[in-house]
């Protein structure tokens, strides 16, 4: 039986006070969120090993991820930052999770080397300075096993340009500053409160972020494309909703997902990591 517990790690207000605006789970259902949970799911599918495997999804909002692992037959352990999420993941679930509580990327509450794999699919984005990025990372390596995969989700540094123009956001001059500390620094700040705006976070190129899994002492790292070139057209919608529209958009993706001249376009990166054994 899942143990639901509550207790709140240090969390910065306006990060805390975006996801309690948006429901986070309802992105993914709609537009490219629809193509993100799909290539998320079939990258994990490719290098997780068969259940009754262990996965911890760390940082796993209410539990998307989690809840679609546990029905698969894996045991599942959820942590977020937000109390919200995992209230949400008790009220919704229709699987069971081995645990799910409230709790820190940093510090993680499992055991040395009790898992098979770990999810990190938010909390680079959120932990800006790199002392606490390579500190999750690290945290994901101390829970994995030998041999055990790490699957770490990046932002890429120009989606806020890509998205801004798309969307046209870029007509507001206040985005337009968040652009340019964006391409600069890769810290995104958001001070207007506009949820479609996105909260604080980190930004990574391509290349920093398989360093910061590697200097963690990952091998065999590698970063793919999650949504790569399939999400700047459009009439995807249109597209995803047709069966032979859904499979060339993933074809197409596939093809392109770790070629790095066209990496950054990207809106989320994932990088995949083995703890060596």
């Amino acid at each position: 039986m899942a143990t639901w517990r509550m207790t709140n790690p240090e969390l910065p207000p306006e990060i805390a006070e975006h996801y309690e605006q948006i429901r986070e789970a309802s992105r993914l259902e709609t537009g490219d969120g629809q193509l993100e949970e799909a290539r998320t799911r079939l990258l994990i599918r490719r290098h997780l090993p068969p259940p009754p495997a262990v996965v911890a999804d760390i940082g796993g909002g209410a539990g998307v991820y989690a809840h679609w692992l546990a029905g698969s037959g894996y045991s599942v352990h959820l942590r977020d930052p937000m109390p919200r999420h995992i209230q949400i993941a008790a009220d919704e679930s229709t699987v069971e999770l081995s645990s799910a509580r409230v709790g820190d990327a940093r510090t993680i509450d499992l055991p040395d080397s009790s898992v098979d794999a770990v999810l990190l699919l938010g909390p680079l984005y959120h932990l800006t300075d790199l002392a606490d990025r390579l500190g999750a990372l690290r945290e994901a390596g101390r829970v994995l096993k030998k041999g055990g995969v790490v699957f770490a989700a990046g932002i890429s540094r120009y989606v806020s340009v890509l998205d801004g123009l798309w969307r046209n956001l870029v007509a507001d001059a206040t985005f337009r500053s968040i652009i340019d500390r964006d391409l600069a620094e890769g810290q995104h700040r958001n001070p207007t409160g506009n949820p479609d705006y996105f909260t604080t976070a980190y930004f990574h190129r391509p290349g920093d972020l398989v360093s910061e899994v590697e200097e963690a002492g990952f091998v065999r790292v590698e970063v793919v494309a999650v949504e790569g070139i399939g999400w700047i057209m459009p009439d995807f919608e249109d597209r995803w909703a047709s069966d032979e529209g859904r499979r060339l958009i993933l074809e197409m993706v596939a093809c392109t997902e770790a070629d790095p001249d066209i990496l950054g376009v990207s809106q989320h990166l994932l990088g995949i990591g083995f703890k060596s054994g």
